[in-house]
């Protein structure tokens, strides 16, 4: 499971979930966007960094996508589930 924490109206979270998206046809896993816009506790840990993706629940990027380093990163977790 890929996890994006997201901001309404946030043209880098916008960018990271399209290329984020154009890599799920490509590799087949899930994903899930969080807003965090109003909860306090996400606000605390993420709000400076939106968006911050996270896969299988450990930190993985923040700010921008990088499509090679993300391929690397799915399938590292893959291999060791």
């Amino acid at each position: 499971m890929v996890t994006v924490y997201s901001r309404h109206g946030c043209h880098l979270c916008e960018d990271a979930e399209k290329t984020l998206q154009d890599l799920q046809k490509e590799l087949n896993f899930e994903m899930e966007v969080i807003y965090i816009d109003a909860n306090e506790t996400l606000e605390k840990l993420y709000g400076h960094e939106v968006p911050v993706i996270h896969i299988n629940g450990e930190h993985h990027d923040f700010f921008r996508v990088n499509p090679e380093r993300f391929r690397a990163s799915l399938e590292k977790h893959r291999r060791h589930q």
